[in-house]
């Protein structure tokens, strides 16, 4: 399987990029959720210079934050500084729009501005619509400005659901997860993918999972604080979204409802308060404190996150990849150059 990392948009974020490339891995992501972390595009510009071989990802982008002219200048721009390197993720905005106090967008939405932007970053012409008004758009100086010639990798984000993976079908695009460790629900996300595919001519196409990586010492406990630390980012990203989604919080066990409450009254808001979102995203995907571990549940843990021994968590990836996973991205945010060199080691 191969190996990959999802970075936020920081300083310095170029030089994480160049380590990534020396350990041999294949993929460097940047997340794009504007009020929360900083913008993809500069950091991809700053990775593209600075790096010669790997593969930059944005994930994802909502069309309900970006149009897609403007999508597809910043993507066919990247692919000019780094020719057949980028990876375009889209999505309906699941965090990118909560962290607004907003509805992700729909998949006829998602399907409508992942054809606009494929279409465009291919040099060819396609339909842009504002309100009652029609235009056919394209690139009118391509080659001078931007890259349409070299090919870009285009993935849907999927999660539970079947609509986006029949999109990511319909268009010929591969799909990106978050925290989907279940082997039989990418069974299902494929089947989706390939029913929704049938007769669409295209290459063979990606899966990728996002998740965290904490590779157990000696004796280690696997609920402890260093595990915690390193896994806890996704476990709060989930009761972040529970707090946020009373409907699918119910549908959480005992011990991950009373972790939803303790998140909830810790951060001074509630379900239904319009401004929870100012309360439940500040550092969103960011290194937990030290005082939110005990909302950290082990279950979740092991939901989301890949925590045993090494030979527990080859056996676990070697589930997904006969799943169908191409390639793992892990988002380190404790220390990220020691978890990337983890990874590596584990993946060669």
């Amino acid at each position: 399987m191969r190996a990959g990392v999802v970075l936020t948009a920081t300083p310095g974020v170029e030089d994480l990029a160049v380590r990534a490339e020396e350990l041999g891995l294949d993929s460097v992501w940047v997340n794009d959720t504007p009020m929360v972390h900083g913008d993809p595009f500069v950091a991809l510009s700053l990775c593209a210079k600075a790096t010669s071989r790997v593969k930059l990802g944005i994930g994802v982008m909502s069309p309900a934050l970006r149009s897609a002219p403007a999508a597809a200048s910043g993507i066919a721009s990247l692919n000019a500084l780094a020719p057949g390197r980028i990876i375009c993720g889209v999505g309906t905005g699941n965090s990118a729009r909560r962290t607004l106090g907003m509805r992700p967008t729909t998949a006829a939405a998602l399907e409508s501005f992942t054809t606009a932007r494929q279409d465009l970053c291919a040099g060819r012409s396609t339909e842009y619509r504002e309100g009652d008004r029609v235009r056919d758009i394209r690139f009118l100086h391509d080659r001078a400005h931007v890259n349409t010639a070299d090919p870009i990798e285009f993935v849907v984000a999927a999660l539970l659901g079947p609509k986006a993976a029949a999109v990511a079908g319909r268009r010929g695009t591969g799909l990106i997860s978050f925290g989907l460790l279940d082997p039989a629900a990418w069974h299902a996300l494929h089947e989706a993918r390939r029913q929704a595919a049938q007769g669409v001519p295209g290459s063979r196409t990606n899966s990728y999972l996002v998740t965290a990586l904490h590779i157990l010492g000696e004796d280690e406990d696997p609920d402890g604080d260093a595990a915690r630390d390193t896994t806890g980012h996704l476990v709060l990203s989930l009761l972040t979204f529970a707090a946020d989604k009373r409907a699918f919080a119910a549908q959480l066990g005992p011990a991950e409802r009373e972790a939803v409450r303790r998140l909830l009254d810790r951060r001074g808001t509630t379900a239904t308060a319009p401004d929870r979102h100012t309360k439940l995203y500040p550092n969103y995907l960011g290194r937990i404190a030290p005082q939110d571990r005990d909302l950290v549940v082990p279950s979740l843990m092991n939901m989301l996150t890949l925590v045993g021994t090494r030979d527990d968590i080859l056996a676990r990836i070697n589930t997904l990849e006969q799943a169908g996973i191409d390639e793992l991205l892990i988002q380190p945010v404790v220390d990220p150059p020691t978890e990337m060199a983890q990874l590596a080691k584990l993946l060669n």
